[in-house]
């Protein structure tokens, strides 16, 4: 247990800020051989638990962060939210080595049963109790050329080709020219991965250019009134700036208004009056009856409100309580809503019409992370725009994560994303996943970039995790049946 659980450390390398997905590879494989070897489905899960401990305490250090905004009151809580999170989460992968154990047999068929399993409980983690498919073990590949492949396969099919390339190999060895063999076809695809990343993006005939403000206000500042003001005054600094060229969208990020929707005409007419005829989209908070809200809006070149979106995919205990009433005795408060008991959900996935910037598909924080999010929206927007308040997830490694799963969604999507971050890392993205303007982590200051063309729809695009679904619930099938038919050849009275 504590190697497995070491191998694991090891294999969160190859997460950002790190990013050493050679790490990850070498992890799995060297796991491989204690799940093989061990005698039952039961003992392989514990080994998966092990494993699945230590890369996601590893992968998933960030968590503690929101915790010590305020240490005085939530800083007991933050060990017991990393012990939870990397216990809870390393079930799944306990799971994946049990079933894996359970239907593999043979040196290869085992190997195929434990990267089937593996990418298998990644696709359960994204969906159950709302997902959270953060840290994926494909999304090592941020940044190197096998992201191109998630245009076709998405992130799990990419989890499930990185976790075969490694038991294969750890099945095969030490036979090198098997070893060799068997590495060969991902080669292949990493080649494939490369080329593809080299193949030119569509530059639009008539390029329109966005702003990006980053006022870079610290999560325990952000609501005190007189730092509040500061932040805001920055942020209209930023908006006015560069009389030589102005852009034709400014983008503010997440609950970037010191005040709720409700109250907040003096503030926005501000917005529009530095704008200067430039339509603004920015985070604000607003209520609706007795509903709270999450919400980007954007403002015209007059300063009106011509659009709202209401986030839906909510924070679990950061924006909303699952199970409010079990916590109402004791009176929980949550992290990501300065109203303290949260957000409402809003009605789900909806486009911007922002004239000739063309449509966008709004994504608030957290929704980002969510490529069935993406695919929900109700026709192909021509770009992403994403907002978010980083501030939440310390200086480390989690606004760093955050930044690599909107590049893989940019390439999913053969889109480009926008995203505009409260203390960074604010980009502009293009469809093939690359940066092409940002801002550096906690520093403030403002972008402009040209907004890149899009892509024609990808495959992952059109189809989303179905397919890959499917051929694994195939796989996993007919290693199952091989196993029973061979135990019952094995079985039966020789004649």
């Amino acid at each position: 247990m504590p190697a497995a659980a070491l191998l694991g450390a090891l294999g969160a390398l190859g997460q950002a800020p790190v990013g050493l997905p050679w790490a990850t590879l070498a992890a799995l494989a060297l796991v491989y051989p204690f799940f093989a070897l061990a005698a039952k489905p039961r003992a392989a899960a514990w080994i998966g638990w092990g494993f699945g401990a230590g890369y996601f305490a590893a992968s998933l250090f960030w968590i503690v962060e929101p915790f010590f905004v305020d240490i005085a009151r939530h800083g007991w809580m933050a060990p017991f939210a990393l012990v939870f999170t990397a216990g809870g989460f390393a079930l799944f992968w306990g799971a994946a080595f049990a079933l894996a154990h359970w239907v593999g047999a043979g040196r290869y068929g085992r190997a195929v049963a434990f990267a089937l399993s593996l990418a298998f409980v990644e696709l359960t983690r994204s969906y159950i109790l709302t997902g959270f498919p953060w840290a994926m073990i494909g999304h090592v590949w941020v940044g190197w050329a096998p992201m191109q492949l998630v245009a076709w396969v998405g992130p799990v099919g990419l989890t499930f080709l990185t976790v075969l390339a490694a038991a294969l190999a750890s099945a095969a060895w030490p036979r090198w020219r098997s070893v060799a063999l068997i590495l060969l076809p991902f080669a292949a695809l990493y080649g494939f991965g490369a080329w593809q990343a080299r193949q030119p993006v569509p530059v639009p005939d008539a390029p329109q250019v966005v702003r990006l403000v980053q006022p870079n206000a610290a999560q325990h500042l952000k609501w005190d009134p007189e730092h509040a003001t500061t932040f805001f005054r920055r942020q209209l600094e930023y908006t006015a700036a560069g009389a030589d060229g102005r852009p034709d969208l400014v983008i503010w990020p997440e609950t970037a208004i010191p005040t709720v929707l409700n109250n907040a005409e003096p503030l926005l007419d501000r917005v529009a009056q530095a704008a200067g005829g430039v339509p603004v989209a920015l985070g604000i908070q607003r209520w609706e009856g007795m509903d709270a809200f999450n919400s980007l809006i954007v403002l015209d070149g007059e300063g009106i409100v011509a659009d709202l979106y209401d986030k839906y995919h909510l924070v679990p205990f950061g924006e909303y309580l699952p199970l409010s009433w079990m916590f109402d005795a004791v009176g929980t408060t949550l992290f990501g809503s300065s109203m303290g008991f949260g957000y409402s959900f809003g009605p789900g996935p909806q486009l911007l019409d922002l004239g000739p910037l063309g449509t966008a598909l709004p994504l608030i924080c957290y929704e980002a992370i969510f490529p069935q999010d993406v695919n929900a929206a109700p026709s192909r927007p021509g770009w992403l725009l994403q907002i978010t308040n980083d501030a939440w997830f310390g200086k480390v490694s989690g606004p760093y994560q955050h930044l690599a799963q909107a590049r893989l969604r940019a390439v999913e999507q053969g889109l480009p994303m926008v995203r505009a971050a409260n203390t960074g890392i604010s980009a502009v993205i293009d469809a093939r996943g690359e940066i092409v303007a940002s801002l550096p982590l906690n520093e403030a200051g403002w972008v402009d970039s040209p907004l890149p063309g899009a892509l024609p729809p990808t495959i992952y695009a059109k189809t989303g995790d179905w397919p890959v679904f499917i051929l694994m619930l195939i796989g996993l099938g007919t290693l199952f049946s091989l196993r029973r038919r061979n135990a019952i050849d094995a079985s039966s009275p020789q004649r």
